[in-house]
């Protein structure tokens, strides 16, 4: 009985929860409650402690109640429940999206999206990199910080991509962009 309470109760959150984790909570509350499962305080703290752990909210708070309630079965049947919906969603989605790909008419469209998009990409990169090197127009203030660290991810990119003759990794650029600001930030 509680293995179908327990997934009754978190599919219903999964299907009915827009707006996210904290969309949800209150769907959790009541659900929670009316099952007499945890008190609310205990409930405040798994949504504290499900916020502070790496992961969603919805999918962390459905392990722990599932697991509080009915062991390791209980946690799997939650889990489950509450990401069901979302699957489901996403499965339709591709489905169609695969089908509607081979359609010319959406291909023309995506082919003249993909300039646009390659464009607003481009601006904003340009507008980040000016207002936090140069400041605004209005107020033309150099940050030297800033223009060092622009400076160092533009020769890593271009040195590794004539050296190694390939573009360099996002990840990579991260860690360089990371340390750098340490060592131009932290000295």
């Amino acid at each position: 009985m509680i293995y179908l309470q327990l997934f009754l109760g978190f599919l219903k959150v999964g299907c009915f929860a827009f707006g996210g984790a904290y969309g949800a909570i209150p769907l959790i509350r009541d659900m929670v409650m009316s099952y007499g499962w945890l008190s609310d305080e205990m409930l405040t703290y798994m949504i504290a402690v499900s916020e502070s752990t790496p992961g969603p909210v919805m999918v962390n708070l459905a392990t722990y109640i599932g697991s509080n309630q009915a062991g390791f079965l209980g946690a799997v049947i939650a889990t489950l429940a509450v990401v069901l919906p979302s699957f489901l969603i996403i499965l339709l989605v591709t489905v169609f999206l695969k089908t509607a790909l081979k359609n010319k008419y959406v291909q023309a469209i995506l082919r003249g999206l993909k300039p646009c998009v390659i464009g607003i990409v481009l601006a904003t990169g340009i507008h980040m990199v000016f207002t936090n090197c140069i400041g605004s127009i209005f107020a033309v203030e150099f940050n030297c910080n800033a223009l060092i660290i622009t400076v160092i991810l533009i020769a890593s990119m271009l040195g590794y991509k004539y050296f190694r003759k390939k573009k360099l990794s996002p990840i990579l650029l991260i860690v360089i962009s990371a340390l750098a600001g340490v060592f131009v930030y932290g000295i």
